[in-house]
């Protein structure tokens, strides 16, 4: 993401991609040349999430499956350790899946406001709503990573450019929608759950980025809430 050059006036901001998850709670093993052969502390629960025979012990092929799955999603190093990196993107994999098609359940975002697009942080979904009806989602993000994080409340959309380049990081920011400061909805070439995350912006698959597009418009509401894991 990047500042904002519009009509001389230069709006900036930090934006960026949960993972949804970088839950660094500890360590794999150094960077090997090959697959390790050593079980990892989340061993049985990646074995279970991978469908693979839950037994705790590591096999080649429970290797291979296991760092294919960190190649796929940008999780380093890619050595097939069942850490706690790789088991809480798993593990939030499941929780968004539980989500189903109420992801305001809980009522956290506001149903009184019309259209609104909401990012819950605490799952890394977003969705799009008008009053209580969901008009499209839920879809993963990834948001802010820790010291960049997408900031909570209520607000706005106000400025769109669906060919934003971002002149702090030198990188395109397609359909780019921003709502605070510098912080915005854009589409990456990354998936959804590469850690650590985003600049402080909301990522999303170029799909999704074009859906919001469509959906949204200047001056539509943004809420935001929740806390991203390891943030």
């Amino acid at each position: 993401m990047g500042d904002i050059r519009r009509r001389g006036a230069v709006v900036l901001g930090l934006t960026g991609l949960i993972a949804p998850l970088t839950l660094v709670l500890g360590t794999a093993p150094a960077q090997a040349a090959s697959c390790t052969t050593a079980a990892g502390p989340y061993q049985k629960q990646v074995e279970k999430f991978l469908g693979r025979p839950v037994d705790g012990k590591q096999s080649t092929t429970d290797c291979k499956a296991i760092r294919a799955f960190q190649t796929k999603h940008g999780i380093t190093p890619n050595i097939g350790y069942a850490g706690p990196v790789t088991w809480g993107v798993m593990d939030l994999m499941n929780k968004q899946k539980a989500v189903g098609n109420k992801p305001n359940k809980a009522g956290k975002c506001p149903t009184n406001k019309g259209r609104i697009a909401c990012v819950n942080l605490t799952l890394q979904i977003s969705w799009i709503q008008d009053g209580s009806k969901l008009v499209y989602g839920p879809v993963p993000v990834r948001t802010g990573r820790n010291g960049y994080e997408t900031r909570t409340g209520l607000k706005k959309i106000y400025w769109r450019n669906i060919d934003h380049v971002s002149t702090i990081y030198n990188v395109p920011m397609p359909y780019s929608q921003f709502f605070d400061g510098g912080q915005a909805f854009h589409s990456v070439g990354l998936s959804m759950w590469n850690p650590p995350g985003s600049h402080g912006c909301v990522n999303m698959t170029t799909t999704t980025a074009k859906k919001y597009w469509s959906l949204l418009k200047n001056g539509d509401d943004v809420f935001v809430y929740g806390r991203k894991p390891g943030t």
